[in-house]
């Protein structure tokens, strides 16, 4: 609502109390307009006084800048809304001004994570204290980040929680949304509402980042607003020079593009890329890959930074670089995480990627597809480690890559078929290595441990893959009753996102080939998944130790695949742990209906149950699997079961 007349005039009182007659202009119509109408006996009424200050406004351009005109500015307008006051009093002039307006509101906003679909970050946003974000339990560090268009000065932050509330949390700004500044930390919060006053920081980006929740649950606000003021006024500083701008990786049809962060007195919004002394792309940070490129040309390229003022820096050093000839087959040497994501992006056919010693942390994607005649390859020594710190952003109904969201896996194929990914190591993320539609992928020789969920997983019909010669060890650190070391297909439950081939996950004849599984695996060390057909498990070694029991899982295999040989395992099960069976089948009913754990086949396998488990092959249903029995071959063996080999006829 517009300001009433009276509380105008109590703010023009404000203004004349303060304001310096020597501080009007020395002449002209504004000097005579604001002496007659700026004295206390002529303050507005209604008539022709509103009609004078209007003049006078407009007149009034010579007026110093200063608190005075923004007094007068903020009175003869009339246009700010009326915060409401105890028992319906005006507020007092310098209360009202104090106040900064709300920023946040319908912003874009991102999360660490959101317990589900009902619980996004745009629900801190929305202004709708019915709605709410909520983070997944039970796990620290999370965090909420808003987006607030341009540079702003913050001033107070509101938090109004949920009954999950944060005890220990910061609130951070950024000018880029990755490097972040605490402005207000605590670690004694109670929850209810959190109103913080008198906060000093500036930044594009504002979060909360909360280190300990208050409950068992996650972290959920109702609202999470931020009121200050966006821009700098009089900010006439360019940011300095980017510097180091070197180029990280070519291919035959692009450049990718690295270089070292500028530093401004407010914050750097952005960084403009020049080729050939033009525009061709703007990123908020220090890598970009040019694409569209023509083979066997050489390409200049500056770069410049920009600030939310709209000054830009001078530009940074000028570097050539030249596409590879149209032909691939080079090596893409990578040392930095960087140049790996800018690598995983532009990546052609028969090239490889190879990684230098160190960690790489990151999120690391591709959907570049290799060919049968010409794979593409990423190779790494065991001591080259990638690692994903999110996830972060709101996850899609069905994962898939793009839209501001990081999924947390440690490496993920999309669409990537006829990839060899050999040597190097994945931990501490969500997930290690997940392969979606990406089908005769081969990994050999690599390392995952350390994941909160489960650690390869072939997915989305990704058929004719290879597991082999790999380590895998602490799967399920949050989750473990979906913490398995090899996932191959999809629960029927998730065909829905996953069951792109006539609605089912064909994740089919995927081969798992001399592996060493646990301890400390907290799922199935092998889930084989319903729908899924011919695949071979042969020469691995299961550790039992740390299995959890949790979500079933019990046991080193369970198949409710097809047409399955398993052959030549070794199993063993130490405490602690829930262990019931070695291997384990069964029958889930589907849509489109298969034979969903029969016609698999075990012979030559070990296994030692520790005085624990029942037996060493539990076939759950004959009847289930007459048309396509279940075979257990007498070349298994077992020893310290409390039942026997197995609990169906064992045939020669």
């Amino acid at each position: 609502m517009k300001l009433p007349l009276i509380l105008a005039t109590a703010l023009l009182t404000q203004s004349l109390a303060t304001f310096p007659t020597a501080s009007l202009p020395s002449e002209g119509p504004a000097r005579t307009l604001l002496t007659q109408a700026l004295t206390p006996t002529s303050l507005p009424s209604e008539g022709s006084a509103g009609t004078l200050l209007t003049q006078t406004l407009a007149a009034a351009s010579l007026l110093p800048v200063g608190s005075t005109g923004a007094l007068l500015a903020q009175a003869l307008t009339a246009a700010s809304p009326l915060p409401q006051g105890s028992g319906g009093a005006l507020p007092s002039a310098s209360s009202l001004l104090s106040a900064d307006p709300l920023l946040s509101q319908g912003k874009p906003a991102t999360a660490s994570s959101i317990e589900g679909s009902s619980y996004v970050a745009a629900k801190a946003v929305d202004g709708n204290t019915g709605t709410r974000w909520a983070s997944v339990e039970g796990h620290d560090p999370e965090w909420i980040s808003i987006d607030l268009g341009a540079v702003a000065t913050i001033s107070r932050v509101k938090l109004s929680w949920e009954a999950a509330y944060g005890k220990a949390y910061k609130i951070q700004t950024s000018s880029n949304g990755t490097t972040w500044t605490d402005i207000y930390s605590t670690t004694t919060g109670n929850g209810a509402t959190d109103d913080l006053t008198g906060l000093s920081g500036s930044g594009r980006f504002i979060r909360m980042y909360g280190t300990a929740r208050g409950t068992s649950y996650g972290y959920s606000l109702y609202e999470l607003q931020v009121y200050g003021t966006i821009g700098t006024p009089g900010d006439t500083q360019p940011p300095t020079p980017p510097t180091g701008l070197a180029a990280t990786a070519t291919t035959s049809g692009s450049v990718g593009l690295s270089w070292t962060a500028s530093t401004d007195n407010v914050g750097v919004t952005g960084y403009d890329v020049h080729r050939n002394g033009s525009l061709v792309g703007t990123t908020a940070s220090t890598t970009y890959t040019d694409t569209g490129l023509t083979p066997s040309t050489a390409y200049t390229y500056t770069i410049k930074a920009h600030d939310a003022a709209g000054n830009v820096s001078a530009a940074s050093n000028t570097i050539t670089a030249t596409t590879q000839p149209s032909s691939g087959g080079s090596t893409i040497d990578v040392s930095s995480a960087a140049q790996l994501i800018s690598a995983l992006t532009a990546v052609q056919p028969g090239q490889t990627i190879r990684l230098a010693a160190g960690e790489y942390h990151g999120a690391f994607v591709t959907q570049r597809p290799g060919t049968a005649s010409a794979p593409i390859t990423l190779t790494g020594p065991a001591n080259a480690v990638l690692i994903n710190d999110g996830p972060a952003g709101d996850a899609p109904s069905c994962p898939a890559p793009g839209g501001g969201w990081d999924s947390g896996y440690g490496l993920w194929l999309y669409g990537a078929p006829y990839w060899n990914l050999t040597g190097f190591t994945v931990r501490d993320s969500k997930k290690g290595i997940v392969l979606d539609n990406s089908q005769h992928v081969t990994i050999d020789g690599v390392y995952v441990h350390h994941v909160e969920d489960e650690a390869v997983h072939f997915r989305k019909s990704s058929a004719d893959g290879v597991l082999k010669n790999s380590r895998i060890t602490d799967t399920g650190l949050v989750q473990p009753g979906y913490g398995e070391a090899v996932y191959l297909g999809s629960a029927n439950s998730n065909w829905s996102c996953h069951g792109n081939t006539g609605g089912v996950d064909r994740s089919d004849r995927v081969k798992v080939l001399n592996n060493t599984i646990g301890p400390n695996v907290a799922a199935e060390h092998i889930d084989v998944k319903e729908g899924t057909f011919g695949g071979l498990i042969q020469g691995n070694t299961f550790n039992g130790t740390g299995i959890s029991g949790e979500n079933s899982a019990d046991s080193w295999i369970d198949v409710k695949g097809i047409n399955y040989v398993i052959d030549g395992n070794i199993g063993t099960f130490a405490p602690p742990g829930t262990f019931v069976n070695g291997y384990e089948t069964h029958n889930p009913s589907t849509t489109p209906t298969f034979d969903n754990g029969c016609g698999n086949v075990w012979r030559n396998n070990r296994s030692d149950l520790g005085g624990v488990g029942q037996y060493a092959i539990k076939i759950t249903s004959t009847s289930k699997c007459s048309a396509t029995p279940n075979v257990v071959y007498a070349s298994n063996t077992v020893t310290n079961a409390t039942t026997g080999l197995t609990n169906i006829p064992i045939t020669p």
